[in-house]
Parts: C-alpha cells; sequence; structure tokens
C-alpha cells in the first residue's frame, strides 16, 4: 500500500479537518474539478490542443484527471519528473528543458524507448548533434522540438534566424524528426494591467510569427506550435498562432496570479497550506507553524484564506506571525488556518502529499510522485 503520511488514518473521519496533522497542503476538490473542466472546454472552444504542464502538480493521479478531460499529454521541465509520471503511466509527454551532458541524454534515451509519444526541446545545434549522436547509437529516432525565447531569456533560440539554423540541423538527422515549436513567455504572465499584457504578449507571439514564416520560406511547417500559460492563455487562444497550450497553475491559483487584472472571473484558489496557531501569548498576533520551509519564497508573503485584512509575516523556517487587528475575530487557540501560497508551482514541491477536501470532509490523499524530481 503507498505510504499516505500522518494523515492517513484521519480520511473519510468527520473531524478529520480538525485534526489535521499539520502543516499540510490541501486541494478543495470541487474548485480543482470546475478549474480543469473550466480549462479543458475552454480549450475545446477554441480549436485549441490542451498540454498541461505538469510542473505545477508533480502528480501522475492530477495528469490523469487532466487527461480524463481531454489534455492531449501533459508538459514536464525536467528529465526526473517525465520519468515518474511516464512510470505512472502517463503518455504524450513534452520535455520543456533541453536534455544535457551524456548521462542525461542516455537517461533519456531509455525512458525515450519505453514511452509513448514523448518529445523534448532542443535549443542548440550542439544538443541536437549530441541527442542525434546518441539516438543513432540507440537505433532509435527522437521527436524534437526548437525552443524559441519570446523575451524571458532563459531558453531558446535567441532570434527565428538561429531557430531556423537549428530546425535546419535538425532535420539534417535521420535520427531526429523535427516536430515543432516550443515557445513560453513566462516574464509576461504576471504583467498586473490586463491590456499592457496584452500588447506585450501579442509583440511576443509575433517573434514566433517569424520563425513560422521562415521555416515555411524553406518548406518546413511545424506540427505543433506549444506554448501559452494561465496568465496569458486568454490572449494566445484567440491569436492565431498556437495550436496547444502548456497552462499550468490555472488548476490551483496563487497570490500572484490573484494579483493580476482578469477582463473576466479568475480562476479560482483550490489549493492552501492547512497550518495551525501554535502560541497567542502576544496582544494582536498569533504564531502558525508554517513558515519559510512550507511556502515558495521571492514573491509575496502568503495570505490568510478569507482574511484579507489579516498579514501574514516569516517567522523561521517553522514559524509564522499573522497580525489580525483590533477588528477582525482574533484566532483559536489550536486553530487551522489556511493560508494562500505565494506561487504554487514550488510550494508543491515541498509536501509530499495532497490531501483532498470535499464537502469539509477530508475524502482522499494524494502521493506528489515527482517532488524534487530533477
Amino acid at each position: 500500500m503507498t505510504d499516505l503520511g500522518p494523515n492517513a488514518a484521519l480520511i473519510n473521519d468527520p473531524d478529520a479537518l480538525e485534526n489535521l496533522f499539520t502543516p499540510a497542503l490541501v486541494i478543495d476538490l470541487d474548485v480543482f474539478d470546475h478549474n480543469l473542466t473550466r480549462m479543458a472546454a475552454y480549450c475545446q472552444q477554441h480549436s485549441i490542443a490542451f498540454r498541461p504542464h505538469a510542473k505545477t502538480h508533480k502528480s501522475v493521479e492530477i495528469a490523469k484527471r487532466q487527461i480524463a478531460v481531454g489534455a492531449v499529454g501533459v508538459c514536464c521541465a525536467t528529465l526526473g519528473e517525465a520519468d515518474v509520471l511516464s512510470n505512472g503511466g502517463i503518455d504524450n509527454i513534452l520535455i520543456t528543458t533541453p536534455i544535457i551532458g551524456a548521462l542525461k541524454i542516455k537517461r533519456f534515451l531509455e525512458l525515450y524507448k519505453t514511452s509513448s509519444g514523448m518529445m523534448v526541446v532542443v535549443d542548440n545545434k550542439i544538443n541536437a548533434a549530441d541527442m542525434a549522436n546518441a539516438a543513432k547509437d540507440e537505433g532509435i529516432n527522437v521527436d524534437v522540438l526548437v525552443a524559441l525565447d519570446l523575451g524571458l531569456h532563459r531558453i531558446g533560440a535567441r532570434s527565428p534566424e538561429q531557430g531556423v539554423e537549428i530546425v535546419k540541423a535538425m532535420s539534417a538527422s535521420d535520427n531526429l524528426t523535427f516536430k515543432g515549436i516550443h515557445a513560453y513567455s513566462g516574464n509576461l504572465q504576471h504583467i498586473a494591467d490586463y491590456s499592457d499584457r496584452v500588447k506585450q504578449v501579442t509583440a511576443a507571439n509575433d517573434i514566433l510569427r517569424d520563425l513560422i514564416a521562415q521555416l515555411k520560406a524553406i518548406d518546413i511547417t511545424p506540427e505543433l506550435v506549444s506554448g501559452a500559460g494561465t496568465g496569458s492563455h486568454l490572449i494566445d487562444a484567440v491569436d492565431g498562432v498556437f495550436n496547444e497550450m502548456q497552462v499550468g497553475s490555472f488548476i490551483f491559483m496563487d497570490i500572484e496570479y490573484t494579483e493580476i487584472d482578469w477582463p473576466e472571473t479568475a480562476y479560482e484558489q483550490s489549493l492552501f497550506v492547512a497550518t495551525r496557531v501554535i502560541s497567542n501569548n502576544r496582544l494582536g498576533v498569533v504564531v502558525t507553524d508554517g513558515g519559510t520551509k512550507r511556502f515558495s519564497m521571492g514573491g509575496p508573503a502568503p495570505q490568510a484564506a478569507g482574511q484579507d485584512h489579516w498579514s501574514y509575516a516569516f517567522l523561521g523556517d517553522e514559524h509564522g506571525q499573522i497580525t489580525f487587528g483590533d477588528h477582525n475575530e482574533q484566532p483559536e487557540y489550536g486553530a487551522v488556518i489556511n493560508m494562500i501560497p505565494p506561487h504554487c508551482d514550488p510550494t508543491v514541491n515541498l509536501y509530499d502529499y495532497y490531501h483532498i477536501i470535499q464537502d469539509g470532509q477530508l475524502v482522499d490523499i494524494w502521493p506528489i510522485e515527482a517532488r524534487g524530481a530533477i
């Protein structure tokens, strides 16, 4: 039986939420399902393939649920994530980070031979040659996408012209099959003003259009044009350049996404960190068991769900402070407080399990199998 952690005995216990072993990562299942089916329907409505990014959730169960509502496959950020999900029965995985180094390429090819529909991005002619030579030694052909930088300056060809040269190198190999283009503008996902986001996302997509046009001029048509994200999906779905979207955070949401403008109702918060008040000996504040080791760092502070006037501050690795003010009811000693994480993806990576809540009950626990997978 799979280890489900210290709260396993509380599944279907009517007092589970009061007795929860905290800190615990919690999913509101009804909200999660609503977010998932809403995005799947949106992609179908706009005739764009749904390929959600598993770096957000790192979970076999969630990947299966995404595929069940129409996803063509998933994305993974790392080879380790792809390995875990593939071994969990997930096919059609796109790895969105180049596989560099002989050991990683060897491991990738071993996985590739046992996984159906796997693809990987390449952004360098040297990497293309290394992958092609290793694939030749294994007697296999690898499906590859060229990565294009749309301004994030993380990975990708730095210009459409460089992208064309990489695609030419791919196409010249008998052991690589060029499948399309990966282009993700992660730097634009959290632009607060929606009109400004539209302007900048559209300008970034023009770089992608340029690459597609240059490839078609030499009789190469990309089968896949894959990218987009939660913050830009409303723009990318109607811009006419992508034919599949790699949205990820929409299933959970977080403070970073709730702080930006949406032209329609935003996706709802389904992911929380359940913390507990462990001290209330100071006037106007309480201390919880959720510190820097329980939330992603580098962004806004976590926020208590439904308590806009409460403010949170880190008090160290294992402790957080909530200041509640005179006009709010004081949290009770021992109370469980659900916190909205600053950034969902790296917060998920700090936990081993999702605790699934429905109708106020703990109904299931899902392991986060790809936590920490590199």
